[in-house]
């Protein structure tokens, strides 16, 4: 996962894409509190979601997809483990 700041409000936060529509984003604090965004949506009675449904951040996915377009973060394939073996 690759390191991130968002360029609105600075939160920062680890990405990994694996395609085009697939991005996992890790927060490194509390995404209601980290991010003003998902704040504000929460106080208007807009969250309550957990997981990969969750609310997320218009301006984090901007960050995200410009980062994509400059090359910054990189479109790579997922490796998957075997059991049994390593590496």
């Amino acid at each position: 996962m690759q390191p991130i700041d968002c360029h609105e409000c600075g939160t920062a936060v680890l990405v990994e894409k694996f395609s085009v529509p697939h991005t996992s984003v890790q927060w490194l604090s509390d995404s209601a509190s980290a991010c003003p965004r998902i704040s504000q949506a929460n106080a208007n009675g807009e969250g309550g979601l957990c997981g990969t449904t969750g609310l997320s951040c218009s301006s984090l996915r901007s960050t995200i997809d410009e980062a994509v377009r400059q090359g910054r973060i990189e479109i790579g394939g997922r490796v998957e483990p075997v059991i049994g073996q390593l590496g």
